[in-house]
């Protein structure tokens, strides 16, 4: 029973990528395109923290109590891994600031060219290029 909601787990990370790599692709706004952005990178995130995680009962923070034998060897077969979670926490503050960096260059282009649909901007684009800035 655990391994089928394993497993249902990871397959509604996975359509979660799926649907924000869809809105990334297939939706005309920018402001779309970002939100599908932070959803598969969110997912992204989750994912790589389920796959250090321990399916063994019981689960153990990585925290070592006490130098023996008998711990290590527990530590070492209950313990979850802390590498997925100190990369997760990187792509966390490096995620929001390129969500932030982004916002701001839709809000510039909104306020330059008075759309964020990429289809007009596609449109616009020969006449900026002529034009210069």
């Amino acid at each position: 029973m655990i391994a089928f909601l394993w497993s249902l787990t990871l397959l509604s990370i996975i359509a979660t990528m799926l649907i924000g790599l869809y809105g990334i692709a297939r939706r005309p706004s920018l402001v779309k395109k970002l939100i599908a952005l932070t959803i598969f990178g969110d997912a992204a995130n989750l994912f790589v923290v389920a796959l250090g995680y321990r399916l063994i009962y019981p689960v153990q923070p990585p925290i070592l109590p006490k130098w023996e034998e008998k711990a290590l060897s527990s530590f070492i077969a209950h313990s979850v891994d802390p590498l997925p979670q100190a990369l997760v926490i990187t792509a966390v503050v490096i995620g929001m600031a390129v969500n932030v960096l982004i916002a701001f260059a839709i809000i510039q282009i909104h306020r330059i060219y008075g759309s964020t649909d990429v289809r007009e901007l596609g449109k616009k684009l020969p006449e900026i290029l002529r034009e210069g800035w």
